[in-house]
């Protein structure tokens, strides 16, 4: 689309109805209205054409205020209690990473979907490093990012709906009823310093989901060590969920979907069991770890760690728990990935291809 009055046009009713829809879905009381609402405009508006996009930096930016918010929740006398029950948590996080690669060899050695495109696709998290990474292992890329995406997509529709059907009150509503309030100034100043440091290291660092990783670390390292009270007004955070739902709704495209339509009923059924697994694997924490059933399901759930720390800190879970299992997952995926990915496309019966990253 030519920049020039009808972007702007374009982008004016763009953003006109991701705020209406993150609203209503609010007032309905979703948990993360904001991002949910926002992302499937997006996904809408890409699938009609537009040449709409999310500069790296402002999304980058967005995840460094999310990191700092979740920060928030993370206290020492959490992680404590995180580490005393490690055998727990690490079996949580195996868990899923296990369950996810064996479901993408079933569908590569079934032959329902191409090999390497089956096992990538199907990989649990860091969406943006595995389908970065996919095409330089065999994997058709353009695959790899459509089932990855949609998987987030249905992760945080049914986290969403999951939270509001067991009955766990939305934080949302009472965390943007007042979106200007007086604030501690030197503490809001800060805080905005802070933010602004770790997103120029995550610019210059540039590992996926940097941005949010360093933040959340930082911030939780100012608030329980150097008794920094994070704050921020709730228009910012508002912003940054509605820049994340549209990061991810506009990386769909209308070549992907064409490229995937064929695939599609397999695609959805990969993800929909993946979902359903994840959800047994949360049940044996719930019955084993006396973990609660909603903090168990987000903690063991296949989406990004940004979209599932959003939802957590807009419910009443244990979102230190939720978000130190996402984000072991995520290292832990973009670090044995690789090669787990290659070693399970050989043992389905494929030559696994090495081919030079696409600049």
């Amino acid at each position: 689309m030519r920049p020039g009055v009808g972007t702007g046009l374009v982008f004016a009713v763009f953003g006109v109805v991701s705020a209406g829809s993150g609203l209503g879905i609010s007032a309905a009381g979703l948990p993360a209205g904001f991002l949910l609402g926002p992302m499937i405009v997006a996904v809408a508006f890409a699938l009609a054409g537009t040449s709409l996009s999310v500069p790296r930096g402002v999304f980058q930016l967005a995840q460094v205020v999310i990191g700092l918010m979740i920060a928030r929740s993370i206290t020492t006398d959490l992680l404590g209690e995180i580490a005393l029950e490690w055998p727990v948590f690490a079996g949580g996080v195996l868990s899923v990473i296990g369950v996810s690669f064996a479901l993408g060899w079933w569908l590569a050695a079934r032959q329902i979907l191409p090999g390497p495109t089956a096992i990538w696709g199907t990989s649990p998290g860091a969406a943006v490093a595995m389908t970065l990474m996919s095409q330089a292992y065999g994997a058709d890329e353009r695959l790899v990012a459509f089932m990855q995406y949609l998987r987030v997509v249905l992760v945080v529709s049914s986290a969403s709906l999951v939270a509001a059907w067991v009955g766990v009150p939305a934080q949302e509503s009472s965390m943007f009823a007042h979106w200007f309030v007086a604030l501690d100034v030197q503490a809001l100043a800060l805080t905005i310093g802070l933010g602004l440091a770790c997103w120029l290291v995550a610019r210059v660092w540039r590992f996926p989901a940097g941005a949010l990783i360093v933040a959340l670390v930082a911030g939780a390292v100012a608030q329980d060590i150097g008794g920094l009270t994070l704050t921020l007004p709730a228009s910012i955070f508002a912003l940054s969920f509605l820049i994340v739902g549209w990061g991810i709704g506009l990386r769909f495209t209308r070549e992907t979907v064409r490229h995937a339509i064929k695939a599609l009923p397999a695609v959805l059924a990969s993800i929909v069991l993946l979902i359903v697994v994840c959800a047994g694997i949360a049940g044996l924490l719930v019955v084993f770890a006396d973990v609660d059933p909603l903090t168990a399901f987000l903690a063991t759930s296949p989406g990004g760690a940004d979209t599932v720390g959003i939802i957590a800190s807009t419910t009443h879970v244990d979102v230190a728990y939720v978000m130190a299992m996402q984000l072991a997952r995520f290292l832990a995926v973009t670090l044995i990935g690789p090669p787990l990915a290659r070693w399970l496309t050989y043992r389905a019966g494929f030559e696994p291809v090495v081919n030079a990253p696409r600049r």
